[in-house]
């Protein structure tokens, strides 16, 4: 906890004492920083810190990135150490001013950055449903179990609903989070969510034709739940005070519900159906092309921000299929940046250099590999394109191979094996271990530029 405080004291004065925060919070690994000026920042200091692994900048927001588990405890730290008036942190009024800045400086990247927050929250959940299924197929294994499954079917029932609970539920989730990201009533937005999945849709003919309950999923959702934001707003402003609070909810379900069953919820369904099927049929078709390609780029789109548009397409091809066979590929990208990692590692004499490589490595084996790309390949320059390539070679095995989990997202790496469909585990660890030895090799052969500092 002593380091944890040093390092916060250290963040804080980097960032030109807590007068200068704008906004403060944290991710998985990263402390999230929007600062009142940028000139007051030193970053050449806060990018030497040993606690911080990489330093990257997403539109007004400086990220630092220091661990998983561990930006939680820091972001926690500081705001001990804050005494100022709201701890340093602007009202409401300027913060929304200051993201509607940022919006006209990178709208592209902010509103995927909106998309993602909205199943961000739901990782823990994900994370604990796919170890669970995972666990599952071990257990219904004779081969590896015995006669488990026979002997203790009550188990493995209750186990099957504490892996599907989250699917059970996943469009109400979804609307709740999607009106806290857009601004709507949380309960509005369950409402919405609701709607669309009832079951009693299926007993209404529309222009002939049955309703279908959950139709168009969690992209349904969505456009509805964005449409009842919307609505509310108005609704709130054009409504005297006095009845607002009793007519706003009414029209708002009247309105929002029926737009939505003739309307949005049929163009959810294309879609849903469009992403699925397409999303699919490229990998099925592409093999070794497309996967190398998905994820040859996906940590340039990480670095851009545009990587958060696909977290809707991991969730609706498990929805739409049971098993999602674009999170492997994706994950080979992870996996190179460990092969260049130890290359950098062996070639180095950088004594600081291998610190962080060596603090970053275990967290990158389990998918976790932030700390590798921002605090050792990208700043290196070559490391990284060996590790995009290796990260490409691996890729290309895994979509040949056709190996998929039961997963939409949330686990990479080692841990990601659990939870690979039954039949494809020992393919998917080899990929793993085809794309470090791919990802060492082109680094190897590469070379970097060896920091004296």
């Amino acid at each position: 906890m002593e380091k944890t405080a040093a390092l916060a004291s250290d963040i804080l004065q980097g960032i030109g004492g807590e007068k200068n925060i704008r906004r403060l919070e944290n991710c998985m690994t990263r402390v999230r920083v929007e600062v009142q000026d940028d000139d007051r920042l030193d970053l050449d200091r806060l990018k030497k810190l040993s606690g911080v692994s990489g330093y990257v900048k997403q539109g007004a927001q400086h990220q630092l990135i220091v661990g998983p588990g561990k930006a939680a405890q820091v972001v926690e730290a500081m705001r001990a150490l804050m005494t100022g008036e709201e701890a340093g942190l602007l009202d409401d009024t300027e913060r929304n001013k200051a993201q509607a800045k940022a919006k006209y400086k990178a709208p592209m990247s902010d509103a995927l950055r909106q998309l993602a927050n909205v199943f961000i929250p739901l990782i823990p959940a994900f994370i604990a449903s796919g170890l669970i299924t995972g666990i599952i197929n071990i257990l219904k294994r004779p081969d590896i179990v015995g006669d488990f499954a026979t002997h203790y079917p009550n188990m493995l029932g209750i186990l099957g609903i504490f892996g599907s609970a989250v699917f059970t539920i996943m469009n109400i989730l979804v609307g709740v989070n999607a009106a806290k990201v857009f601004g709507g009533s949380l309960a509005m937005g369950g409402v919405m969510a609701g709607i669309l999945s009832s079951p009693q849709l299926a007993q209404i003919t529309l222009f002939g034709e049955a309703l279908q309950p959950g139709r168009g999923g969690v992209i349904a959702v969505l456009l509805v739940v964005v449409l009842m934001c919307w609505v509310e707003k108005k609704l709130r402003s054009m409504l005297p005070g006095s009845i607002e609070l009793i007519l706003n909810p009414l029209l708002t379900t009247l309105i929002t519900g029926s737009v939505a069953i003739i309307a949005l919820q049929p163009l959810g369904g294309w879609i849903s159906d469009a992403i699925a099927h397409g999303a699919s049929l490229a990998i099925d078709r592409g093999g070794l092309l497309v996967g190398a390609i998905l994820s040859g780029t996906f940590l340039p789109l990480v670095l851009t921000g545009l990587h958060q548009g696909l977290v809707p397409i991991h969730v609706e091809l498990v929805q739409a299929h049971g098993y999602n066979a674009l999170l492997p590929i994706l994950s080979m990208a992870g996996v190179g940046q460990v092969g260049a990692a130890i290359a950098v590692l062996m070639k180095t004499r950088n004594a600081r250099l291998k610190k962080v490589i060596k603090g970053a490595l275990p967290v990158g084996l389990l998918g976790i590999g932030e700390p590798l790309i921002f605090g050792v390949t990208l700043p290196l320059g070559k490391p990284f394109i060996g590790a995009c390539l290796g990260g490409a070679l691996g890729g290309a095995l895994i979509s040949y191979w056709k190996v998929a989990t039961v997963i939409t997202f949330g686990i990479s790496g080692l841990p990601l094996a659990l939870t690979i469909v039954t039949g494809k585990v020992m393919l998917y660890l080899l990929g793993y271990l085809i794309a470090v030895i791919a990802g060492f090799l082109f680094t190897w052969l590469l070379g970097f530029n060896d920091p004296e500092e």
